[in-house]
């Protein structure tokens, strides 16, 4: 089978890339820099120079392909110019499938996200409800949007799944701010406090491979929260402390103070340009203390998540290989 698959740099796309090459898949890969897409895969895929904001190149990459593996976005939680968040979760995601529909593609499997759906604190909540009202971030807002553009196209008879990760960690390249970063603070006791919150979890190579099941296995339309489970931020601390060898887990910083070092350094942010040290999206999110549920994925696609402290040992092990906890 012969697949295209955007955002191969990233956490869910390296591990799809593997996954394909390893089945037996003719893998193509669009990559804004054919150098490092080359690091990460050598020649074991086809790579194709491309940005999915810029239609002219979807063309020659989705010329041919059974199914498109759309993983590219901006997870970013903060940018100095916020526009880029709708033209590559937006606009980008509206130009591949643009792209798919003309070179009649079998099939797209687009790479969502849990915040699109509909929950209350402390509730857990599955696929069936989306949230119609804007949620609070930029980030969230765009793929809220994104995801209405893939029901526009659902809607005109092409074949999407949906697959809806939680926060992600395990093997891939290094990028955006998460727990495989944590691992790396922690060890190099750059963590003085802890931001207060959590949010649930999941392991980067299980995401990939829900994505290949739902391509062989659901139906048009179909949605899939992949997610292992909720973790308060000193949970997973604490167990990552304990497999690093370190006695302490930092203390949680109170809420009023995370909120005033997000305010004040997005201020700052701003003005110099560079990333703030706490972005107030993240402690949104980690304020939303919703549950998604698997069920769904378990049930229809057989698929089943690692546990998080196994996770976590296997993640280690990964940093270890590159270096990255010495």
């Amino acid at each position: 089978m012969r697949t295209l698959v955007t955002g191969a740099t990233g956490l869910i796309g390296y591990n799809m890339v593997q996954q394909l090459v390893a089945g037996g898949h003719e893998v193509r890969v669009l990559a804004r820099s054919v150098d490092k897409a080359r690091a990460f895969f050598a020649n074991t895929c086809t790579i194709l120079q491309g940005d999915v904001t810029e239609p002219q190149s979807l063309a020659p990459a989705v010329e041919g392909c059974e199914i498109v593996f759309h993983a590219a976005g901006f997870p970013e939680q903060w940018m100095k110019d916020p526009a880029i968040f709708q033209q590559v979760n937006v606009e980008g995601t509206r130009n591949v499938l643009n792209a798919g529909t003309s070179a009649g593609v079998r099939r797209v499997v687009y790479t969502s996200t849990i915040d699109v759906f509909a929950a209350r604190a402390g509730e857990s909540y599955d696929e069936s409800v989306l949230d119609t009202q804007p949620k609070g971030t930029y980030y969230e807002r765009s793929k809220q949007d994104a995801d209405r553009v893939a029901v526009e196209f659902l809607s005109r008879g092409m074949d999407i799944v949906f697959i809806h990760p939680a926060g992600l960690y395990g093997p891939g390249p290094m990028g955006s701010p998460g727990v495989n970063q944590l691992i790396i603070d922690l060890k190099k006791g750059k963590i003085p406090m802890l931001l207060p919150g959590g949010f649930p979890l999941v392991y980067s190579e299980d995401v990939a491979r829900g994505h290949l099941l739902a391509a062989s296995s659901a139906a048009a339309g179909d949605r899939f929260i992949l997610s292992e489970g909720y973790y308060d931020l000193t949970e997973v601390a604490t167990i990552v402390c304990k497999n690093l060898g370190i006695a302490k887990t930092p203390p949680v910083m109170p809420l009023w103070m995370g909120k005033a070092i997000a305010g004040a350094g997005e201020a700052i942010s701003s003005i110099t340009g560079k990333p703030p040290l706490i972005p107030k999206g993240q402690l949104h999110f980690m304020q939303w203390k919703a549950i998604p549920k698997s069920e769904r994925a378990n049930v229809v696609l057989g698929w089943k998540a690692l546990p998080f402290e196994e996770g976590v040992k296997k993640t280690i092990s990964f940093l270890e290989s590159k270096g990255l906890l010495s």
